[in-house]
């Protein structure tokens, strides 16, 4: 999806995609942080400023080429009373806050039109804040580590076999995420997803207006 560099739209890309990385680590501090882990906010993750959660060399990939990462938030799960419930809670909740913030882009570029404000600019501006932040939600969904979807799947599974799935992980996790990425299976999973997500999301926007 954001695989050409436009020079013409970085002015509306760089900050979209600076929300839709702040916004998700921010969501996994804050949710670790309200079961009891006092880790994020002592590494100063409690926070939706960007310069606390962004990986230079991620934020850049991810502009240029339409792959990258932000710095993962450190969390420390003995602090949680149920460990496999809140583990799900803190993975699903970086993905979750960037489909809700989809959802509200969508909504206010709505809004905004109903009332005659929606200009070009800013609709653009709304636009890329959408495709990040689904995009992005998707993307960190898929099962490979260490997407917070292999976290997700792990916590599904019994035991031994979420042990054997981790270990698995461990070894050919990174290998698996290179090929879905360099291969264009990512966008083969992804796109669908996202379109059905904003088709979706459209539609119940458009039962209220």
């Amino acid at each position: 999806m954001f695989d050409i560099l436009d020079l013409g739209t970085l002015l509306y890309r760089v900050p979209a995609l600076l929300i839709a990385l702040s916004f998700h680590e921010f969501a996994h501090a804050a949710v670790s942080d309200s079961l009891g882990d006092p880790t994020p906010s002592a590494a100063g993750r409690l926070t939706i400023n960007p310069l606390a959660h962004l990986d230079m060399l991620g934020t850049i990939m991810l502009v240029l080429c339409g792959f990258g990462w932000a710095k993962p938030v450190m969390i420390d799960p003995r602090y949680y009373k149920n460990y496999r419930t809140d583990m799900l809670k803190v993975s699903f909740a970086g993905p979750g806050m960037n489909l809700f913030l989809g959802f509200l882009s969508m909504l206010l570029a709505a809004i905004l039109n109903r009332l005659g404000m929606l200009t070009a600019q800013s609709y653009q501006f709304i636009d890329w804040i959408m495709m990040y932040n689904v995009w992005f939600a998707f993307f960190n969904l898929l099962p490979v580590p260490p997407l917070d979807g292999s976290k997700i799947l792990s916590m599904f599974l019994p035991g031994e076999l979420s042990w054997k799935y981790e270990n698995f992980n461990a070894r050919y996790g990174f290998l698996m995420l290179m090929v879905i990425v360099f291969t264009g299976l990512m966008n083969k999973v992804i796109n669908p997803l996202a379109n059905a997500f904003i088709g979706l999301s459209y539609f119940l926007i458009h039962l209220i207006f």
